[in-house]
């Protein structure tokens, strides 16, 4: 039977300590308060003085609160009923379904063996032309979404939720207003994906420590999911929630503050939830595509500067558009060359175009004049963007490629694009 603690040293917020032996970090313990029971979490050692995090908060809590440490860390329920549901930080229901208490599993685990990895190679499709045509998510891969407060990151990650062909798909919010965790709801109710869906929701107004639980539960559930042979997308929003969350808790056990008040661990904190992407040998694979918001649209913030680093690429969420400019998925090439063979020449000679465009724009602001080819860059930068780069359109692959040679033929003549002359051949619309 677990040791029970009856004498709290001090209580500073959300944080207590207590002198105690044999304790791990990450243990989780219960404190027995005049409000009830709450769960908190080892995040200090020192000697024998033990410092907790409580979930539901410091309020209430008086030093002579029994404390119950349970020899283990936070876990998560795991099994085929956790589909279509949606639960807190804690892995409490959130959706007022029954409590899952079977089959639990640690969260927070090492990243995979690499003797046990493959080199990514299937591409993920979603349906939106600007990720499967030019930044192709790649099966395994590790993808933050750079934006800013205010576009519709998450109007994006929902849409994805629904159209990625995927088996199961993760969703874990932190911090997130709770109009945003409704839309998610509704939305994936009403596409019909909530039932391929586990959705792990903290809003703003839930205690910090669950911001922080929310990626490790996201990606153990992953993993399992993974290790029974699906194909796995985690999709987390807002990384740089979470990584506020570890900021706030630092300062409250009063830790030694690194680059703008965040924690000096915070490149290795983000990359053990990051390094968790995996396509396995003789199983299934987890993909992570995470928003990463940017105050300020700064990229040197802590959190994207270190984010840049872990991941593969990046794509740029900007004026409501993924950025051509700017985004990259680096494991692209390992999947394009085996969608159709005019992928690759059609992507790359679409956004050398798209680049004389920009070019064209400046020109014209500038009031130099206009000659006859800028014209057509003109007509092909405005289709280009209204019929490609719009995140409403929804076309598959192959229809996003015949999209782009009509483009083409609409604006230019077959010579004028410097594509090969056989793709031409093969590809090029005949006029009606």
């Amino acid at each position: 039977m677990n040791k029970v603690y009856s004498k709290i040293e001090s209580i500073s917020g959300s944080v207590i300590t207590v002198r105690a032996d044999g304790i791990k970090y990450g243990e989780l313990a219960e404190i027995e308060t005049s409000f009830g029971t709450s769960l908190a979490e080892v995040n200090r050692i020192n000697g024998d003085l033990v410092s907790l995090q409580v979930f539901a908060g410091g309020r209430g809590v008086s030093t002579g609160d029994k404390i119950r440490f349970l020899g283990h860390e936070m876990q998560v329920s795991f099994s085929e009923n956790l589909l279509g549901r949606i639960f807190n930080g804690s892995g409490e229901p959130r959706d007022h379904g029954p409590s899952l208490k079977d089959n639990l599993v640690e969260i927070g685990g090492p990243s995979v063996n690499p003797s046990k990895r493959i080199m990514a190679k299937w591409m993920i499709r979603t349906g939106i032309p600007m990720i499967d045509m030019f930044n192709t998510l790649v099966v395994s891969q590790k993808l933050p979404i750079f934006s800013i407060s205010g576009e519709p990151y998450n109007q994006l990650l929902a849409r994805i939720a629904m159209q990625a062909e995927v088996d199961v798909i993760i969703l874990g919010g932190m911090g997130l207003k709770y109009d945003d965790y409704l839309y998610f709801k509704s939305t994936l109710e009403e596409g019909g994906a909530l039932s391929k869906t586990v959705m792990f929701m903290h809003t703003a107004a839930d205690p910090t420590v669950e911001c922080m639980m929310i990626p490790d539960m996201s990606l153990a559930v992953a993993e399992q999911f993974a290790l029974q042979g699906k194909d796995v997308l985690v999709l987390l929003t807002d990384m740089t929630n979470f990584a506020d969350a570890m900021k706030e808790i630092a300062i409250t056990q009063e830790q030694v503050p690194s680059n703008r008040g965040y924690p000096g661990d915070l490149y290795s904190q983000l990359a053990s939830r990051y390094e968790k992407a995996v396509d396995f040998d003789d199983a299934g694979s987890v993909t992570i595509l995470a928003v990463t918001t940017m105050p300020g649209d700064d990229v040197t913030h802590p959190v994207p500067d270190n984010t840049g680093y872990i991941t593969e690429g990046q794509f740029y969420l900007k004026g409501g558009r993924i950025e051509p400019f700017g985004s990259l998925s680096r494991l692209k090439q390992n999947v394009n060359g085996k969608t159709r063979n005019d992928h690759r020449a059609l992507m790359d000679g679409m956004i050398r175009l798209y680049s004389s465009y920009k070019d064209t724009l400046e020109k014209k602001s500038m009031g130099f004049m206009m000659s006859e080819w800028d014209g057509k860059l003109l007509k092909y930068g405005e289709m280009f963007e209204k019929e490609m780069m719009d995140l409403s359109v929804n076309i598959p692959l192959e229809g996003a490629l015949d999209k782009g040679w009509q483009i083409l033929a609409a604006c230019f003549k077959s010579e004028e694009t410097g594509i090969k002359s056989e793709l031409i051949e093969q590809y090029w619309p005949a006029k009606d």
